[in-house]
């Protein structure tokens, strides 16, 4: 189904609005011009489905319970979330997590990013893949799938590692617990990739994904002017991996910045990310302006 931003806000119902204009800047990513207006059309709604579908879910789990002739245990429900670099999908993933938290079907919602279950630096750099970070190649596939297996299979505690963004880098040492959760909301580049033959993909075990969609050249200039607007604020922190680009001028920083968007952010999406939108339930189909203009639904 293809709706229209105003088709699909019809279908928000009765779902109140639990998020205010303060807690909504807490949430939103850098550069991203997300306002009220955008929560209550389309994430309203969409956790109005999500509320639905979970509830389905677990109305299944109840069922092979009682075929089974086991007592009923929590079977944690898995949200994955796909999209480019720069597109906006940590908003989304973020956003839904507080809006889905308030519902009480389901007041335990956790969040991890797949950027956690990339392989360290000196992994990447021993690999000579080190400018390829993002790539399918760069992530501990098996570790991730080992993860999500665990917390849908409602272990007491699932593990994960810890990504520094400021450091570029797993931080040694350090985990993020997962414990048994409502739903575990899982965001990132490449959660809507196959796996290898014979093996699982992370994906087998979502009950429910969406795709942050937009035009390639949208995504760029979004990628661009975030650029700079981390250039002028988290760069310039000395433990910053990417100290020294806060040194460059302007016309520098943006020849820099359209580089590495050309030779490796675009080349992902492209070639890995992109040919995956098919495989989502849901795709949120960003404008120009960040706004999101239609919605595409699989039925099925």
């Amino acid at each position: 189904m293809d709706l229209s931003r105003e088709q699909w806000s019809e279908l928000r119902k009765n779902t109140p609005l639990t998020l205010t204009a303060d807690e909504l800047e807490d949430l939103r990513g850098v550069d991203d011009p997300i306002d009220l207006a955008e929560v209550t059309d389309i994430y309203l709604p969409l956790t109005r489905l999500l509320n639905l579908h979970f509830t389905g879910s677990k109305q299944r789990s109840s069922v092979l319970s009682a075929f089974l002739g086991n007592d009923e245990q929590r079977v944690p429900y898995i949200l994955g979330i796909a999209g480019s670099v720069a597109v906006g999908k940590s908003t989304t993933a973020r956003l839904l997590r507080t809006l889905l938290a308030r519902w009480p079907e389901h007041p335990e919602v956790a969040l991890i990013t797949t950027d956690s279950f990339l392989y360290p630096n000196e992994v990447l750099e021993a690999r000579g893949i080190m400018q390829r970070k993002g790539f399918p190649d760069s992530y501990d596939r098996r570790a991730l799938v080992r993860f999500v297996a665990e917390v849908k299979a409602g272990a007491a505690e699932v593990h994960a590692p810890v990504y520094s963004h400021l450091e570029y880098d797993i931080v040694p040492g350090e985990t993020q617990v997962v414990k048994k959760p409502d739903i575990l909301i899982i965001e990132g580049l490449n959660v809507l990739q196959p796996a290898p033959p014979a093996a699982l993909a992370v994906n087998d075990y979502f009950d429910f994904s969406i795709y942050v969609d937009a035009k390639v050249e949208d995504i760029r200039n979004w990628y661009v002017h975030r650029f700079h607007q981390l250039r002028r604020t988290a760069f310039e922190d000395p433990k910053s991996y990417f100290k020294y680009i806060a040194e460059l001028s302007e016309d520098e920083a943006t020849v820099f910045a359209k580089n590495v968007w050309r030779d490796i952010n675009e080349r992902n999406l492209v070639e890995n990310i992109l040919p995956t939108r098919g495989r989502a339930g849901l795709v949120l189909k960003k404008g120009p302006d960040h706004a999101i203009k239609r919605v595409r639904l699989r039925r099925t």
